[in-house]
């Protein structure tokens, strides 16, 4: 299965979630880094983790897919 089928697949419900939070991570470390007002380094640091954070969440969520009761598809590369 290549990226764009996997990204295309049905995701589970969990993930959907779990994708949600991540973009709500990355959204609040994006304000956080982009703040009109000086912040302490500290903050800025902890706004930068949550965007990384963020989109990673997000990433490996989007990707994740769902067969339904079948562990594996047939006729896909995993024969």
């Amino acid at each position: 299965m290549n990226i764009v089928n996997r990204a295309k697949a049905p995701t589970p419900k969990f993930f959907k979630h779990l994708r949600t939070f991540g973009l709500v991570l990355a959204a609040l470390g994006s304000v956080i880094i982009s703040a009109p007002v000086a912040l302490p380094v500290v903050i800025g640091s902890i706004g930068g983790y949550l965007a990384v954070a963020g989109g990673v969440l997000s990433a490996v969520s989007q990707l994740t897919t769902f067969y339904g009761d079948v562990p594996y598809p047939v006729g896909d590369d995993n024969e």
